[in-house]
């Protein structure tokens, strides 16, 4: 708390998201390549005394939303302490520790500590940022798409659709950043390689397939309930995933949810849904955000008279397991989750599996069953309304 030179520590009495973000953001960052957690007081202030003030939970809730609900991206790994109290108040710490994935942003701005205090990075401080990602851990989404340029790629689709929904308009405005130096801020390129990364082929790609063979979505409608039944319908989703998840959710809209008539007892008509859009088309997104794209199998959505099957590769990742899914996430795509953030096809992380499930049981289709066994698939199976 008297600590007041160090870069590793905020001090604060605010509870503002604009004020926890920044700082958040800052400390994730790691501009001075501590290696180490920097931390956040609050309850205390500048001058590091306690300032006598109360800590309930309504606030501590509002620093978990700093973690979950995705305006600082990419997801933040942060912990908060107990509330201690000192000197008549109380006082919370929060541990940020430092991201493998910088630059660290929030609300689309770059935010490092210098010396004692927060400020926004420059154009040079956030090419440092970029770089130095490069020594840490990668996800396979991070990795150089060995062999492709820029040109595999569709600028105009990562400037026009993706490019000011992630970047703040003060960054944007600021002259002397190349393409690639845009694409490099997010993840999309790799300096060092001099070409896209896997994320990059895979959002923006002309043709992602040709790097990344399983990259596409295979639906397929049976008429009965079981696979020897007569295929209705098929399609495949494949191309820039910025174009494809829109495609998809369209289809879903148009083609997979269906209302219909039913009589009520008083002699009035209801509609009665098959599924409900929003938990379908969630399911169907949390496929695509956490396949694991070294499989070249795709992922597969299986329309039965009966019921929906999400088959997707890869299993349950990191520290997400059988015991404590779906209360605990982790992202093997950590790209790919930041982008889908942005796009509005993930509204907060951790809670859509959550939500769908509520979604299901209001609708009357009933808990959807995931099959958690498979080690190298993820499979969730989603029972047709009951009145259907």
């Amino acid at each position: 708390m008297t600590d007041l030179e160090s870069d590793k520590i905020e001090r604060t009495i605010s509870f503002r998201e604009d004020k926890l973000g920044p700082a958040v953001c800052a400390l994730s960052n790691d501009f001075p390549n501590h290696r180490q957690s920097g931390y956040i007081l609050l309850g205390v202030d500048d001058a590091g005394k306690a300032k006598g003030i109360t800590i309930g939970d309504e606030e501590l809730q509002k620093i978990g939303n700093i973690k979950s609900n995705g305006n600082v991206l990419p997801q933040p790994s942060l912990s908060v302490s107990s509330v201690y109290h000192i000197d008549g108040g109380d006082v919370v710490v929060v541990e940020v520790r430092p991201s493998l994935y910088p630059p660290v942003r929030y609300d689309g701005r770059c935010w490092i500590r210098v010396g004692p205090r927060k400020a926004k990075a420059s154009l040079e401080e956030e090419r440092i940022l970029t770089e130095r990602r490069v020594s840490y851990a990668k996800t396979y989404d991070l990795i150089p798409a060995l062999g492709s340029n820029v040109g595999d790629i569709s600028v105009d689709l990562f400037k026009i659709n993706y490019l000011a929904s992630a970047i703040d308009k003060e960054t944007l405005a600021e002259n002397g950043r190349t393409t690639e130096e845009q694409l490099a801020s997010l993840r999309f390129y790799d300096t060092k390689e001099n070409c896209p990364t896997n994320a990059g082929i895979l959002m923006f790609g002309l043709n992602p397939e040709f790097y990344i063979p399983g990259a596409y979505i295979q639906y397929i409608k049976f008429s009965g309930e079981e696979m020897t039944s007569d295929v209705e319908y098929e399609k495949k989703f494949s191309g820039a995933l910025i174009s494809e998840l829109q495609l998809m959710d369209d289809f879903i809209k148009a083609n997979v949810v269906k209302d219909r008539p039913v009589k009520r007892d008083s002699f009035q008509e209801g509609n009665v849904r098959n599924y409900p859009y929003w938990a379908l088309r969630e399911l169907v997104m949390n496929a695509v955000m956490h396949r694991s794209y070294e499989s070249n199998a795709p992922i597969y959505i299986y329309e039965f008279s009966n019921r929906i099957e999400v088959i997707n590769p890869g299993g349950l990742y990191g520290e997400a397991t059988p015991q404590n899914f779906p209360d605990a996430s982790d992202y093997r795509n950590v790209v790919l989750a930041e982008a889908m953030k942005v796009l509005g096809y993930v509204n907060r992380f951790n809670y859509g599996v959550k939500r769908a499930k509520y979604e299901l049981i209001q609708n009357g289709n009933g808990e959807p069953i995931f099959d958690l066994a498979l080690i190298t698939k993820f499979k969730v199976t989603i029972p047709i309304n009951h009145q259907w």
